[in-house]
């Protein structure tokens, strides 16, 4: 059986780094570039048109950034997935792009091979920070909530929770079941049951969720 083709739209506003990357996925056989843009606003027209799996995006561009863009395409394009590729390794970056909605980041002093697995890992609808990314945005102390709300009991069970945690760590389904060692039709039921109370339906949202109230620290 063939492997699915995963359709990406490349947004950068620096040409050669364009040429760089097209070039390295050129060459990964489940991996097809079906256009490039050179900042946002050009981004979503494109992909409006052209239906991408991934849009892989710079932050730092003019007409419209990388964080506005992210937005958009979560408002208007919600299934197409967007990877964020910047050289930013700051925390307030990561944190603003993934309430943006963007479903992984990635530094670009990462590997061809890392990139394309992060390409593969968020077309299937899960997250994806690289290592760097992670030590950053996990590692730092907690952002400590405006205004906490001790009164609202947590929805989640400890068993809901701990198949959030893994959700947004970006296991699989059978990757959550062998960790928590539960059936995989057990952890579907959990991911049900966990989007319901939460009112959540992606992936990237529950990892919002997820990292907003610390659960990944």
């Amino acid at each position: 059986m063939s492997e699915e083709i995963i359709r990406v739209l490349l947004v950068d506003d620096h040409p050669l780094v364009l040429d760089g990357i097209e070039a390295r996925l050129a060459q990964e056989p489940s991996v097809e570039v079906i256009g490039t843009a050179n900042n946002g606003e050009q981004a979503l027209a494109l992909a409006a048109e052209l239906k991408p799996d991934v849009v892989l995006m710079d932050i730092s561009m003019p007409v419209m950034n990388g964080f506005e863009a992210t937005e958009r395409f979560r408002e208007q394009m919600p299934d197409i997935r967007v990877l964020i590729l910047s050289m930013h390794d700051d925390r307030e970056y990561i944190m603003k792009l993934v309430r943006c909605g963007a479903s992984g980041y990635v530094l670009k002093d990462v590997s061809s091979r890392e990139l394309i697995h992060a390409i593969q890992t968020v077309s299937t609808g899960a997250s994806y920070f690289s290592s760097g990314v992670s030590q950053t945005l996990f590692s730092a102390p907690a952002m400590i909530p405006a205004e906490p709300e001790p009164s609202l009991p947590d929805p989640l069970t400890p068993r809901e929770t701990a198949v959030l945690r893994a959700i947004a760590e970006g296991l699989s389904n059978k990757e959550i079941a062998r960790q928590l060692d539960i059936s995989v039709r057990t952890v579907e039921t959990h991911r049900l049951n966990i989007k319901q109370k939460l009112d959540l339906q992606t992936t990237a949202a529950l990892a919002r969720y997820a990292i907003e109230k610390g659960l990944l620290d």
